[in-house]
């Protein structure tokens, strides 16, 4: 049993934001309803697809990792009959989970003004660039635009270089964790009032908030931060710093782990009273970085990061994919699971990261097939005979 076993969600979702928010209440028990429109589904499914090497049963990896443990039903909602059947399955859900442009769902009339007459117990959420108020809600966003308007990128980069995106989409992925965070907010809500409510998720709000403690040091000085590369504000040494083959990164923030460091480094011209304190080793950060890095890049990250473990400093290696995905800690935490596809492939991708004590079971199952499971629930769940499900067919409406 899982935590979110007995729930049901209809997903009407595309990209990253939107799946991904799935692919986490998926794999949390809820039982996930994939809604594609016919034909080419959900346009991620395309994306790779082309390529054998990034490529399995016709799904590129965008698909093939957020869509996990879900199943995929086609319906044409723009359709009369497929919109009445969409509110059939509506009759039957807890959450509707979309992350289309604002205004689309209005013009489907799969809105929740509209839904919650169906349903008064359904939460919709929406995930969007702007959120749907205020001056920019209908523009159109994607993550990059999010991390630049929000001041982001402008602390991101190196002090020389220009402003830069994270690695990853992050403000799609703050904007998943938000619609997760506002869905089982508002299922417990239900619990104490009985009715459904509308998650209003903004991907340019997610990605504010996370500015946190940066932002208030801003408001407190009135001062733009600046970029400071790999380093710290106000911690030193606490940067990247290259050994014999690669690079590790040391998170000095207390004078303890300074004295210990010095110890290990066996820098005495550099354990001098300024340093001793914080405010010190901030003053003469180039020095302290430059005398680090020349010594750590005698040795290996093997025998330093041994060192410095074992003096408990805050310390890691500079990993890429291929480093990161054999750490001992992430195969111990299930962070790299194996899904088995129906052709006989097996797909490696991470896991979930929220391990519950009680309701917790890790079992994964592929990313569907487009509309694989259509007779299942329309079958099944909404008791369509098979001539019926032919007729939906034939007209289209799935």
């Amino acid at each position: 049993m899982n935590a979110l076993s007995g729930m049901r969600m209809l997903e009407l979702t595309h990209m990253v934001s939107g799946p991904y928010a799935g692919m986490l209440l998926a794999d949390l028990g809820a039982e996930t309803i994939k809604v594609e429109p016919p034909g080419r589904g959900e346009m991620t499914r395309g994306l790779m697809a082309d390529d054998p090497k990034f490529s399995v049963g016709g799904m590129g990896p965008y698909f093939l990792s957020l869509n996990r443990n879900k199943m995929s039903v086609t319906i044409n909602l723009k359709s009369e009959q497929g919109l009445a059947l969409f509110y059939d399955l509506v009759r039957v859900s807890d959450i509707v989970l979309n992350n289309f442009r604002v205004g689309v769902v209005e013009r489907l009339k799969i809105d929740h003004q509209h839904l919650v007459e169906i349903n008064p117990c359904i939460i919709t959420c929406s995930i969007s660039g702007f959120g749907e108020t205020g001056p920019d809600a209908n523009l159109p966003s994607y993550d990059m635009v999010a991390q630049a308007m929000s001041g982001t990128m402008s602390i991101t980069g190196q002090p020389e270089g220009p402003p830069t995106r994270a690695g990853i989409p992050i403000s799609d992925m703050y904007g998943s964790l938000m619609g997760v965070t506002g869905i089982l907010a508002a299922l417990v809500a239900r619990v104490q009032t009985g009715r459904g409510q509308h998650v209003d998720i903004s991907m340019l709000d997610a990605q504010i908030s996370t500015l946190n403690y940066a932002a208030t040091t801003y408001f407190l000085s009135k001062e733009n931060p600046k970029r400071v590369g790999n380093a710290h504000i106000t911690h030193v040494p606490y940067d990247v710093y290259p050994c014999q083959d690669g690079y590790i990164v040391l998170a000095v923030v207390t004078d303890e782990f300074w004295r210990k460091l010095i110890d290990i480094l066996d820098l005495p011209e550099l354990d001098t009273e300024e340093n001793r304190v914080r405010a010190g080793r901030l003053k003469n950060r180039a020095q302290i970085d430059q005398e680090i890095g020349r010594i750590l890049d005698t040795r290996s990250k093997k025998y330093w990061l041994g060192k410095m473990r074992a003096a408990g400093i805050p310390s890691g290696p500079v990993n890429d994919f291929a480093g990161a995905f054999v750490e001992p800690q992430v195969a111990a935490r299930d962070m790299v699971i194996e899904v088995d596809y129906p052709n006989g492939e097996r797909v490696r991708m991470p896991g979930n990261p929220v391990k519950l004590s009680e309701t917790y079971s890790d079992t994964f199952s592929p990313s569907p097939a487009l509309g694989e499971h259509n007779q299942k629930i329309f079958g099944e769940l909404l008791g369509k005979s098979g001539a019926e499900i032919a007729k939906l067919e034939r007209t289209g409406a799935i």
